[in-house]
């Protein structure tokens, strides 16, 4: 008896196991489009600035942008970014802001596909028939500039979108808690697509949505970017 029990035990823990590797592999999946696995180590990385707003959140729930909030945090990301290069590789080229002043449109298109991917392929909310269930977004021939401009096969897009309770909005909310009723605080939703610029599809994408971090710290930003990059392809 003991050494069927012993034998159902270890039948139950393969079992645990082979399901944890079952969903790793569909939350894998899930970022990537179909076929594509990983980059090859000759590959070359574009990595573009980060499209980034921090907001203070008023008393009355209004979104005020915050310029020099903004300022520190893109400048702690990219420090995040240039600390990661072992998970990016070797062969990385970078654009700098100045560069991007006639590429602007490309960032805006970025911003806008990403919103589409993650409402209908990562949240789930009206699923689109025609993408069957899988990573199935382009930015079409739009990319080619960035491909013809600095010859890289890939280009990481990021977009973070930041924002903090002022100390009014954080009294009325320790109000309104005493009253029964929750009102938000702040929170940061990013976004980060790795973009094949042969043809403009999305091979791979992660989303980042919480109530927590805080970008305008040095080390809270590289927990952010550790985050938003988790399962990025590394180049082999």
């Amino acid at each position: 008896m003991i050494a069927s029990s012993a034998r159902t035990a270890l039948r139950l823990l393969l079992v645990f196991f082979l399901g944890l590797g079952a969903l790793a592999h569909a939350q894998d999946s899930r970022n990537l489009a179909p076929g594509f696995t990983q980059r090859t180590a000759a590959s070359k990385l574009l990595i573009l600035p980060v499209d980034m707003e921090l907001y203070s959140i008023s008393a009355g729930g209004v979104q005020e942008p915050k310029a020099d909030w903004t300022e520190s945090a893109v400048k702690n990301f990219k420090t995040g970014l240039d600390g990661r290069k072992t998970l990016l590789g070797a062969n990385i080229v970078q654009l700098e802001e100045k560069d991007l002043d006639e590429l602007a449109e490309i960032n805006a298109l970025h911003g806008a596909v990403a919103q589409s991917v993650f409402l209908h392929h990562m949240l789930g909310v009206a699923k689109l028939p025609t993408k069957a269930g899988v990573l199935d977004w382009s930015m079409g021939d739009s990319v080619k500039l960035l491909k013809d401009k600095t010859g890289a096969d890939y280009a990481l897009f990021t977009w973070i979108r930041d924002s903090y309770a002022s100390s009014e909005r954080k009294a009325a909310i320790v109000m309104m808690a005493l009253l029964g009723v929750g009102i938000a605080g702040g929170a940061q939703v990013g976004y980060a697509s790795l973009v094949d610029l042969n043809n403009g599809r999305i091979v791979w994408f992660n989303d980042l949505r919480r109530a927590s971090g805080d970008l305008r710290e040095p080390e809270s930003a590289q927990e952010t970017v550790e985050t938003l990059l988790k399962g990025f392809p590394a180049a082999r």
